[in-house]
């Protein structure tokens, strides 16, 4: 039976599972597929160039991006941590000195913990925000941490006229809103941890200083406003709880200034670079 017009995906998410595997196809330095390593770290970045989300796979890098971006079976984007429809950019580092070797041996998840919580700390370092969006804090590994260097690949994944389109605030605006909405509801429905309530938290940052603020010029109260109801209604669960929700230490080097107070009602949250 031919296949019926409407049982393939729309003409733009085939061009962008495209992208996704011409990515995944290019070589490194010595011809070997990226996306081919069992072993390997990758990170996605938004529309604004942010680093949004950082993992690891033992299972080959090609099947884990793949797996959250085209086909949403995986935990990040169920629980409305990660939304595909927000990464731009994906960048990769594959282990091949890994390859032949077990997933369970203990060296082998070793220097994968070491590898990705590299690549963790380099993305905070280049956030505006001093935090991605992954629920569980990457925890400092035992041993050494390997300076993993950039990226065997870097690749837009969102075809030109594709990212023209979904570029503009308004578009992000609905999707990111969206996602908060659902991320709230699932933190309201369930008993959860409290790294997914600072993800929730985040999203409200990148919301507000990204693409909401573009859309309402650059104002400063709206995005004062924005992040502080999220950070009010977070402080407040804190304090009846007792489940710390946890928030960036004061970073003068990122850019940014936060002063917390921890059981105030309000968040300030200042931007130092005005223009970014």
């Amino acid at each position: 039976m031919a296949n019926r017009p409407n049982s393939r995906p729309p003409a733009d998410v085939e061009r962008i599972r495209q992208a996704i595997n011409a990515a995944l196809d290019k070589k490194d330095t010595e011809g070997r597929v990226v996306g081919n390593a069992k072993f390997g770290v990758y990170a996605f970045y938004d529309y604004d160039g942010e680093p949004i989300y950082v993992g690891q796979t033992s299972e080959r890098l090609r099947t884990r991006i793949r797996r959250h971006l085209t086909n949403q079976r995986t935990d990040a984007v169920a629980m409305s941590v990660l939304d595909p429809f927000e990464v731009a950019d994906i960048a990769m580092w594959p282990l091949f000195d890994l390859e032949g070797k077990s997933p369970t041996d203990p060296a082998v998840k070793a220097q994968l913990a070491a590898s990705e919580f590299s690549v963790y700390q380099a993305a905070l370092a280049v956030s505006r925000f001093h935090a991605i969006l992954n629920e569980k804090v990457i925890s400092v590994p035992a041993g050494g941490v390997p300076d993993l260097g950039p990226p065997s690949i870097r690749a837009r994944i969102i075809p030109d006229d594709i990212y023209a389109l979904r570029v503009h605030p308004d578009i992000r605006v609905a999707r990111r809103a969206t996602t908060i909405a659902t991320l709230a509801r699932v933190i309201s429905e369930r008993q959860v941890s409290k790294g997914l309530r600072t993800t929730l938290l985040t999203q409200a940052r990148h919301e507000a200083a990204g693409p909401a603020r573009d859309m309402m010029g650059n104002d400063d109260g709206y995005y004062y406003s924005y992040v502080g109801l999220v950070e009010a209604t977070l402080t407040e669960h804190e304090a009846g709880c007792g489940c710390a929700v946890e928030l960036p230490e004061d970073d003068p080097d990122s850019g940014m200034t936060c002063r917390t107070e921890r059981h105030e009602l309000a968040y300030e949250f200042e931007l130092t670079e005005r223009s970014r």
